[in-house]
């Protein structure tokens, strides 16, 4: 879709409300990735002959992948077009959903499923195209909000549509699992063409080369800390190649800071993140990680266990779960509308903070409020709407804080942030959970609940960094993410 000139220094181009149409319909098959599988990993474990455990490793390969590639193709999307990068990295993604489909064992689905990681820049991609084509109206910014709620809420809905979707073909194509995986493949390849007849190209480029210094450093960096953080949930605290590995990787991060100081045209500005409306965006999506990756999976276990056993859990059958994991996400996706509403009675600043509190008093209250459905699915509905909020509020602020040059930066390093939360959230909140069997026997089989303090530390450390998120984001100047752009 290409503007037409119809005066000078004036191009008429696609509305705001088709761009961001077309961007809705990315986001929804960036949500059917991420809820199409979930019904169907068991059946995927016994098609490639694996025991259950296993399966852990698909995410920590994916999330690897994501951490890795997502502040390079931010870069790029920067230098040499937010579309084209959105274009090459669906390309990727489709091809990987292929792999994912057809693939004759473990370790090419492997590499395939870690390959679809590619799709977790899609979002930061987008808002700073649309925050590219809207910076110079009046309402820019204000327009950059309301289409982040959008597209986060496209997101959600494809999440839901996803998980039912995949329950429901699973069931109806038994012994079939490569039909079944094909549908995921079909919709990236269709979202592909999406994006090539339906979204422009944003209008600043700064052109340039890759850091390919810094990238080394950084890649070395984020590769040693995720597999370090990985390793350590799935062997144990106890293994100490595991911590070494982190230490290494933060290690690294020393050399890239200097080298990134230094540099003309570096991989990611540090002095734009040192500036008081920048870095605590950054820190809130690091924290903001820890529970919106980490959290969900403690959540589905404590519902399933059960309280006649252990004097804990709710005995939730696996629909009961899926009905409180759907709440969570109908949280999100109102969370998400409602952030652009807010942020027109109030300052984003605010809206942020009251997010990250939103976020803080869902978990908190499952300190003294867990023993019941109606408790956590309040809790879980809280804790939603504000994680909404911040999905959609996080890029759009950081690209309303940076250069017209730096918003793909700016905005996926908040997606490589996160993700590095969650990976630390998965290890912290496995080790938490890995207690000791309860010693009571029942039916003449060993329990294997996790303790109920391992659930209260989850909790506790969700609530904690959400609040630590809430004070950082005070020291935001006031009238920060509005329509005046930096200089």
């Amino acid at each position: 879709m290409k503007s037409r000139t119809v005066g000078p220094g004036l191009q008429v181009g696609p509305t705001a409300a088709a761009v961001v149409g077309f961007l809705v319909l990315v986001e929804l098959t960036s949500g059917i990735l991420q809820g199409y599988y979930t019904p169907l990993l068991t059946d995927i474990a016994r098609f490639l002959g694996i025991h259950d455990a296993d399966v852990n490793w698909l995410e920590a390969a994916q999330l690897m992948v994501s951490a890795l590639v997502v502040p390079v193709l931010a870069k790029l999307g920067d230098m040499i077009g937010h579309r084209k990068i959105l274009l090459i990295s669906t390309a990727l993604t489709a091809a990987a959903s292929w792999g994912v489909a057809f693939a004759p064992n473990f370790w090419i689905f492997i590499i395939a499923w870690a390959l679809q990681g590619f799709y977790v820049v899609w979002l930061p991609l987008e808002i700073a195209l649309i925050y590219s084509r809207s910076h110079h109206r009046p309402d820019g910014a204000a327009l950059t909000r309301k289409s982040a709620g959008i597209l986060v809420a496209g997101l959600e809905f494809g999440v839901i549509a996803g998980a039912l979707a995949g329950g429901f073909i699973g069931g109806a194509l038994p012994g079939k699992l490569w039909l079944t995986l094909m549908i995921p493949a079909i919709a990236v390849t269709l979202c592909f063409f999406v994006i090539l007849f339906g979204v422009p190209e944003s209008e600043n480029r700064t052109g340039g080369r890759i850091d390919m210094m810094g990238l080394t450093l950084l890649s070395t960096g984020l590769l040693f800390i995720t597999a370090g953080l990985t390793f350590m949930r799935i062997n144990g605290p106890g293994t100490w190649w595991a911590w070494a590995a982190v230490v290494v990787g933060i290690a690294a991060l020393v050399p890239f800071t200097r080298h990134e100081l230094g540099h003309k045209d570096p991989l990611i500005d540090i002095r734009l993140l040192r500036q008081p409306s920048m870095w605590p965006v950054q820190l809130t999506a690091f924290l903001f990680g820890v529970s919106v990756l980490g959290a969900q999976a403690p959540l589905s276990t404590f519902a399933r266990t059960n309280p006649d056993e252990v004097g804990y859990g709710l005995g939730a059958s696996s629909g009961l779960v899926s009905i409180l994991i759907g709440v969570y996400v109908l949280g999100l996706l109102v969370g998400a509308l409602l952030y652009p509403v807010i942020t027109r009675w109030t300052t984003p600043r605010v809206t942020l903070m009251g997010a990250a509190l939103l976020v803080a008093m869902g978990y908190l209250l499952f300190l003294p409020f867990h023993g019941s459905m109606t408790e956590v699915l309040v809790n879980m509905a809280i804790a939603g709407i504000g994680s909404g909020a911040l999905v959609a509020a996080l890029p759009s602020a950081a690209a309303a804080a940076a250069p017209l040059t730096q918003t793909g930066m700016a905005t996926g390093l908040t997606n490589a942030t996160k993700t590095v939360g969650g990976a630390f959230a998965s290890c912290v909140f496995g080790i938490a959970l890995a207690g000791q069997a309860l010693g009571s026997i029942t039916a003449g089989a060993q329990n294997t609940a996790a303790p109920l303090s391992g659930y209260m530390l989850v909790w506790t450390i969700c609530g904690v960094t959400a609040l630590v998120a809430a004070v950082a984001l005070f020291f935001v100047p006031k009238l920060a993410f509005g329509a005046t752009l930096p200089s």
